[in-house]
């Protein structure tokens, strides 16, 4: 192929590129353009999880200080009695358990059940709050025993700024999730996806909050097992 034909094979690829993107059809094609911008989302945001997880990890094998103990930190007393991981094992149950309703909200409004599908959805919230909420108690919790971004009163300093930064943060995708989902099942309820025939937004917002709770695994299994 010559240089000409190639310049030209070039330009007419743009303009084709151009041109899909250009018309009212999907840029995709077969996939939702919310999707794909969810996907692409989701994928940036995974490479910020990762950083953060990997910091955490070599921040912990390489500091010469004690590091604390997560079953004696997180640790509530009950009847006098401390017992080790308790409130983020209720945590993770939680949040376990609103992927089921968040997969069944989709199951329901791809049936076209407005009702059930805005219920199952107000309960993910729901769900998604109560986790937030208890994540504010410890967080109390901890800075009430001194904990800061900047210090600890068991050891390496490390820890506390590890603690905040990275249950902060997810904690924050949580509370815009339940602000998220709950805009949605007030438009499921309203009938906007029942006109325009399908719910693609209902699993759109799925595709976001299971992967809060994937999230949410790895920071249980490194932070709080490890």
């Amino acid at each position: 192929m010559t240089d000409a034909a190639h310049a030209e094979h070039e330009v007419q690829g743009l303009k084709t590129f151009i041109t899909d993107w250009s018309t009212d059809q999907e840029a995709f094609k077969r996939v939702h353009w919310g999707k794909a911008m969810m996907w692409i989302f989701l994928l940036s945001d995974t490479f910020v999880f990762s950083c953060f997880l990997t910091s955490y990890m070599t921040v912990r094998s390489s500091t010469t200080l004690p590091w604390p103990n997560p079953s004696e930190v997180f640790a509530l007393t009950i009847a006098g009695h401390q017992t080790p991981l308790l409130l983020i094992a209720i945590m993770t149950f939680i949040l376990i358990s609103s992927s089921g309703t968040m997969a069944l909200a989709v199951n329901y409004g791809y049936r076209h059940d407005r009702r059930t599908t805005m219920i199952l959805m107000l309960a993910t919230a729901v769900l998604g709050a109560s986790f937030v909420s208890m994540q504010a108690f410890e967080w109390t919790k901890l800075i009430l025993e001194g904990v800061r971004p900047w210090t600890n009163p068991w050891g390496a300093p490390q820890f506390g700024s590890s603690f905040f930064m990275i249950t902060g943060f997810h904690g924050m995708h949580v509370s815009i999730g339940v602000i998220y989902l709950t805009t949605i099942a007030i438009k499921v309820r309203r009938g906007d996806y029942e006109r325009r025939g399908n719910y693609e937004v209902v699993e759109i917002a799925g595709l976001y909050w299971h992967f809060v709770d994937l999230v949410w695994v790895f920071i249980f299994a490194f932070f709080y097992l490890w």
